[in-house]
């Protein structure tokens, strides 16, 4: 058995953000400026181009960001990141980097896709995250593989960080992990390491241009996923890491490859079902809901997945 130390979540180790800057921080860049000057620092605009930008701007009465882009001098994720500084809202730009564009949450914040992540976020506030509740992680669980789990994983962390609160999203898919994929980290050590006893710096990464946000990927891919995880380690560490944390979210194997999910669930204390809109089939969903009844896992909810 896997000796676990109990000692704060530093021991596992902070790694900071990658060497390629594929974000930018909005807090960190100046908060009381205008929009035209954010695009112009950020276009490298010369004064006779931003004459010309007001010139337009006086003759026809549009905003400087409208008019920039009218001019060709600037374009529509200018004006976005512009606004994103101002208000203290991580964007990443998608041709930023290795920043992957299934995080739509981070570069497209103000898209449909992700108002409908904030509008779950705001139920997974107030069903698993309320004060006074017991201290939950929230394990995102799903019939099959394909049903958006991972993708649904990330947003959701990226939407709780993007307001301000110590966010961790833990890759607990050792079938197939991608969260490090999507967040361009170093996957050399992560949970299966502190899990197998051999925890090692450098396991929790911040994502780069997002303060608030940390992931610990699977590290390598052991032959026992399920064993490890039935280890007394999990339960500890998911203690830790919600004292530490004011969110934590869990990515699992999907439910095809075995009962992963249902222990990582109960270590965890609650779990949001996500399913394929059209594909997940009805008995599939009530197989789980039944597995999770005898579990400590509180069930947060059921989300149709139509992306």
């Amino acid at each position: 058995m896997a000796k676990f130390r109990d000692s704060s979540v530093h021991d596992f180790g902070f790694a900071g953000p990658p060497s390629t800057p594929p974000v930018q921080d909005a807090a960190a860049t100046g908060t009381d400026r205008s929009i035209g000057d954010i695009i112009r620092e950020t276009r490298n605009l010369s004064a006779d181009q931003v004459e010309k930008i007001l010139a337009h701007q006086r003759q026809t009465g549009v905003r400087f960001g409208e008019a920039a882009i009218a001019l060709g001098l600037a374009s529509p994720n200018d004006v976005m990141f512009a606004l994103s500084q101002q208000f203290h809202y991580p964007y990443a730009q998608e041709d930023r980097g290795n920043v992957s564009s299934e995080l739509v949450a981070l570069v497209q914040p103000f898209a449909r896709q992700s108002e409908v992540f904030r509008a779950i976020r705001s139920q997974v506030i107030m069903r698993v995250f309320q004060p006074g509740e017991p201290r939950r992680a929230i394990a995102v669980i799903s019939p099959n593989s394909g049903d958006g789990k991972t993708f649904f994983s990330a947003n959701l962390a990226v939407s709780l960080a993007q307001l301000g609160g110590r966010t961790l999203l833990v890759d607990a898919d050792m079938r197939g992990p991608r969260q490090h994929e999507l967040f361009g980290l170093d996957n050399g050590v992560g949970l299966s390491h502190i899990l197998s006893g051999r925890a090692q710096t450098r396991s929790i990464q911040q994502v780069n241009g997002v303060p608030s946000l940390f992931v610990l990927p699977v590290g390598i891919t052991p032959p026992n996923p399920l064993e490890l995880v039935e280890r007394p380690a999990l339960a500890l560490l998911m203690r830790e890491l919600v004292s530490k944390f004011d969110h934590v979210v869990v990515d699992t194997p999907a439910a095809i490859y075995g009962s992963d999910f249902s222990v990582i669930a109960a270590r965890c204390g609650a779990a949001l079902l996500v399913a394929r809109k059209n594909a997940a089939r009805v008995g599939d969903l009530q197989e789980l809901t039944t597995m999770l009844d005898g579990s400590p896992a509180k069930l947060a909810g059921v989300v149709m997945n139509e992306f």
